[in-house]
Parts: C-alpha cells; structure tokens; sequence
C-alpha cells in the first residue's frame, strides 16, 4: 500500500498496525513542514539519529517534488520508501524512519544500536596456540571477522531474510573462484524453502536444512571461530551465518571434521597426528568399553585375563544387581550428575560434580550396589566422550545402543551393530559429498588430511571430495 501525502494519515496507519508502546514518534519541523521520525526506543541510536538526519533535514529548503532530498542525510544507508509494509519493516529492523507532510514517500535512515557482546574466546573452543577471536551474535560483526581474513574481492556474501515473525537475517558465504556452483544453488534453495514462525539459533536452519532429519548424526558443521570457516572457506565449503547466533554453519560437511581441530594446523605435525589418532581411540572407548564390559561378564568370560577376572569376580560379590542392571545405573548417576553440573552456576556446578562423583561413586561401592570396576569403566568412557565435544550427543547415545544390545546379544550384537552403523554412515551424503570421505569411498588425494595430516609443504591441492573449481591451493619453488 502505497504512503500518503498527509502526515496525520501515514502516521494513523502505522499506530494501528505497531501498537507496541516502545515505538516512539519524534516531532519536528523542516522549514515550515511538520515532520515526525518513527523508531524503536531499544533498537535506535538517538543521537545518531540527531545529529546525522534530523539536524541535516532542519536546514534544507523542501521541495515537495524533489526526492533527492534524502542526501542530505549523512547516514550512508538512507533510502526513499514509498509503502506502508517497507515503512513498518524498516522500523522493526532497528531503523528510523521519517515522514514530512506533504510527502507521499519517506526516508529511512540506518541508525540501528544492537546490543552486542564484545568479541572474545568461544568457551567451547579455547585454543593454546592459534587465534582467539570468537564469533557473536551479530551478522554485522561476524562478517567483520571473516573479512579481516579473508581480502578477496572474490568473497561473496548473500543475504535471506527467513522465519515470518523473527524475519532473521541468514547470510551465505563462500569464495566464488573456489566453492561448487552446485552445492552453493543447493544450498540457497533449501534456505528459501525454510517457512517457520521464528529462528531463533542457527540450529533451527540444520534441522530444516538437513537432508535426514531424524538422523542422530549431523550433517552440517558447526563452528564459533572465524580461523576455522575461514579454512574451510578456502577448502571450498558454504558458510551460513545466523544473525542471533555465534554458532556459524559450514556445508558439506565430513564425518571426519569431527576429529580434526584448528589446532593441529598451528602445532607440530607429529603432535597434530598423535592427537588425532588419540581423539578417535577415545571415541571407540567411550562408545565401546561398557558394552564390551557387560558383554564380557554375560557371554564371553574367556575374554577377560585371567588376574583382571579374579578381580572382577572378587569386586562383584554381593552385588544384588546384573552387570547390565549396575552398569546403566551408573551410567544414569553419571548423566544426572552431568546435567545438574550444566544447569547449576558456573562455580557451584564444577564443585557438585566433584563431590558428588566422589561421594556416590564410593558410597555406592561401599554399600554394595556398585562394583569397583564399573564405576572404573563409566568413569573412563565419560572422560573418553568429551575429547570430541562435537560428539558427545551423539556418543551418549550410541553408547547406550551399544550397551542394551551387548547385554542382549553379547559380542555377537556388538560386532553386527558396528556393521550396521558403517554402512548406515556409509550411505549418507552432505549436499552431495559422500559422509564418510576420504574412507568410504575411497579417496587417497583426500588422505593426506584425514585422520593423520601430511606435512604442510605436502598439501598443495584442496580435496577431491569437496569438487572445487580452482583445485590449486598453493605453489612451491622447488
């Protein structure tokens, strides 16, 4: 709907469609024209909004025909508005907007204020060598970050508005010389088909954006640091940057990321390869151990060396409960006590959980409930689950699968559930990129970084899997 010429009338039109009582109309005059600027109280710098286009606009002659009179502002984002609906959504946006009688259009000027946290280190992702700069929860800032690093012109941003009441900013990027024209269409069109009420993380886009949406695995990376997309960018993946959110999306996205942290590119080799090869071992462990534990007592006792059996037999006696009964009980002590740890303050939290390990752990052996080994065990497989944090949803509950089907089935169930899952992973793609790359299928060129690195001077060319356009990532003189 087009704006009229009569302030009172565009004024009347946007009291009856924003009723909230934090937006404020500022009256004022320009030359003998009475003039009203709209905003938001929380969202607008008023002093902005003063001195660069209120003061501007006292000082001009109006010329009711001229529409060039919105230079005169010195705000770089101004623009002429000629509709209610572009009107009311600038206004929602953070930004003012500014009607004069007699005028059938308005100017809008970019003096938003968001409130914004300062910069600092992820709390998930701290780093003992390498950058510190974490993302926040503004787009604007985020990209400031990216763009720090990244000084190509063929750096590309695209920006989508989704979600019908939130209307929240979501931006793309990637290097246009490098990502796959295919997979940055692809992604484009699964964002525009996003139709929800609100978003309100950048969870709510992988959730939508994700091909098998009751996957227990995710198919979408996830990152707070801009070092981190920033090498991933020039690998030739998609970012996704949600405004509200420090948690910036990359796609397509490798099972194998999980495993790799920024910092084995910043530390020696050796040490990156050792931690790696650690990384998946703990894994194993914490998914495996128990479940291969209850298997063990149940069905397979053979298995168990001779002097660690004597001590488990001798630690079990007078237990009232069956290996499987004992060993997801304290795997259920060890989840609440977790999750009170997380919900409780910071400090208070990191005391309860270790106290309240201490104490359950011994009186429950001491009363007979428990023994000794399997609070060894569930202790051992929880510290295992956090050396890959990304995981450890996923982890919990795999570990659980593992653990119902050894109590079931024995050694057998485990060795056919491992199968299983293989194949399962084997079968998913992210955005057309095979899951489980550069292993399933294989691909040697992509080896070269995967569970162990090469060295730097050896990777000259970006992975097969990802299908770049430009493969040549560096030169050597040799």
């Amino acid at each position: 709907m087009k704006l009229f010429k009569s302030l009172d009338e565009n004024l009347n039109k946007i009291k009856g469609t924003l009723i909230s009582e934090d937006v404020l109309y500022f009256n004022f005059k320009v030359q003998n024209y009475l003039a009203t600027a709209v905003y938001i109280d929380s969202l607008t710098d008023k002093d902005l909004l003063g001195k660069l286009a209120i003061s501007p606009l006292n000082s001009i002659k109006l010329d009711a025909t001229n529409k060039e009179i919105f230079k005169n502002i010195n705000l770089p984002e101004s623009e002429i508005i000629e509709d209610f609906d572009t009107a009311i959504q600038n206004i929602i946006m953070g930004n003012s907007v500014i009607f004069i009688d007699g005028l059938d259009f308005a100017i809008s000027t970019a003096s938003r204020k968001p409130a914004v946290r300062p910069v600092g280190e992820p709390p998930t992702s701290s780093v003992l060598k390498g950058p510190r700069e974490g993302f926040v929860e503004n787009i604007q800032i985020n990209l400031s970050l990216i763009r720090q690093r990244i000084k190509s012109p063929d750096f590309t941003y695209e920006k989508l508005t989704i979600g019908k009441y939130s209307q929240t900013t979501v931006g793309i990027v990637y290097i246009n010389s490098i990502a796959d024209n295919k997979i940055v269409k692809k992604v484009k069109e699964k964002l525009s088909k996003i139709n929800v009420d609100g978003i309100i993380d950048s969870s709510y886009v992988i959730k939508n954006i994700s091909e098998r949406k009751t996957s227990m695995f995710k198919e979408v990376g996830t990152t707070e640091k801009p070092d981190i997309l920033t090498a991933k960018l020039l690998e030739g993946r998609i970012g996704i940057i949600v405004d509200g959110s420090p948690i910036v999306l990359t796609v397509p996205f490798l099972f194998i990321e999980d495993f790799q942290s920024a910092e084995d590119y910043y530390l020696n080799t050796y040490r990156g390869n050792i931690s790696r090869i650690l990384r998946l071992s703990a894994v194993i462990f914490a998914v495996i151990l128990p479940a291969f534990f209850v298997s063990a007592q149940l069905f397979h006792l053979q298995l168990i060396p001779l002097n660690f059996l004597l001590t488990i037999v001798g630690s079990i006696k007078g237990i009232p409960l069956s290996p499987s009964v004992e060993m997801f009980f304290t795997l259920f002590i060890f989840e609440v006590l977790n999750e009170a740890s997380i919900r409780m303050p910071k400090y208070v939290g990191i005391a309860m959980s270790v106290v309240g390990a201490l104490v359950l752990g011994e009186t429950a052996v001491n009363a007979g409930i428990v023994s000794t080994p399997t609070i060894m065990i569930v202790a051992l497989s929880g510290i295992c689950l956090y050396t890959v944090p990304d995981l450890t949803e996923t982890l919990s509950v795999l570990r659980l699968l593992f653990l119902i089907i050894a109590g079931a089935l024995g050694g057998y169930g485990i060795i056919l559930f491992t199968y299983a899952l293989i194949t399962y992973l084997a079968s998913i793609s992210s955005f057309g990129v095979p899951y489980l790359a550069p292993y399933a299928p294989i691909i040697k060129h992509d080896m070269q970084d995967g569970i162990t690195m090469d060295f730097y001077a050896n990777i000259k060319t970006r992975p097969i899997a990802l299908k770049s356009k430009n493969r040549i990532r560096k030169k050597f003189n040799d």
